[in-house]
């Protein structure tokens, strides 16, 4: 089943909707986690390395219980932020991060007399990535790098566009994208809606990157594990209606 709801959020794609008792995860400390990521970060910079990073995302929503997405329905947005590394080894390191990110979707459906519906669904995240590093490196510590882990992220904003044109009517809306009023410390979803997103999201990382202490050039496929809707349940029963997002990013080092 097929849901856009154009006059209140614009893109929900594919959404199911489903009980408001999430099973495989527990939100309440998520809160906990992006606060704590700060304070590590702010702490640590002495002894290792941060990095301010900025780049472009492909966003997506998966289509179906696969977890597919339609190629046309990609979304360009940003992501910027603060990458933290522990320096534990040459080899092997930790990595904790705090990104405001862009997620989400457009769709563009197109009539007989040039007649079309497009629309644009971008939700902002504050999003904690915690991912393990392999490096391949020389002495000053250059070379390629394989990052991968879980991250969780809430959403703090956002907007949803919808161009339509019918005949010779052309006409344009804006709307903000809501998030419902989770308490992140009960395993109900608080002020679930089908206009209203779940205020929380998590999902697993992968990627590469090439640089070193100064600079890194970074590669990034973000996997999300949480339906999007926050009347959606099953998480784990298939993987419709769940962000996918590529990310390129530029780090520069603090330090």
């Amino acid at each position: 089943m097929i849901l856009v709801n154009i006059t209140q959020v614009g893109l929900l794609a594919n959404l199911q909707l489903g009980s408001n008792k999430p099973k495989s995860f527990k939100n309440k400390n998520m809160k906990k986690i992006i606060f704590s990521a700060v304070v590590i970060i702010a702490v640590n910079t002495a002894s290792a390395q941060t990095y301010v990073t900025g780049g472009v995302n492909l966003s997506n929503i998966s289509i179906d219980n696969d977890g597919k997405t339609e190629e046309n329905n990609a979304l360009t947005s940003f992501n910027v932020g603060l990458l933290h590394q522990f320096d534990l080894s040459r080899i092997v390191d930790v990595e904790l991060g705090l990104l405001l990110t862009g997620k989400g979707a457009r769709a563009e459906t197109n009539f007989t007399n040039n007649d079309f519906n497009k629309t644009k669904f971008n939700p902002l995240y504050l999003e904690v990535p915690l991912n393990a590093l392999i490096k391949i490196t020389d002495v000053n510590k250059n070379g390629i790098f394989f990052h991968a882990g879980p991250y969780v992220a809430m959403g703090v904003a956002g907007k949803s566009t919808t161009e339509r044109r019918i005949g010779i009517i052309q006409s344009n809306s804006t709307s903000d994208i809501e998030f419902n009023n989770d308490n992140p410390f009960t395993n109900e979803q608080e002020g679930a809606s089908y206009n209203k997103l779940k205020r929380f999201d998590y999902g697993l990382n992968a990627g590469l990157g090439i640089g070193g202490k100064n600079v890194m050039l970074r590669f990034n496929y973000g996997l999300g594990l949480a339906k999007i809707n926050s009347t959606q349940n099953n998480n784990s029963l298939d993987d419709k209606n769940k962000y996918r997002v590529f990310s390129l990013n530029l780090a520069i080092g603090l330090n």
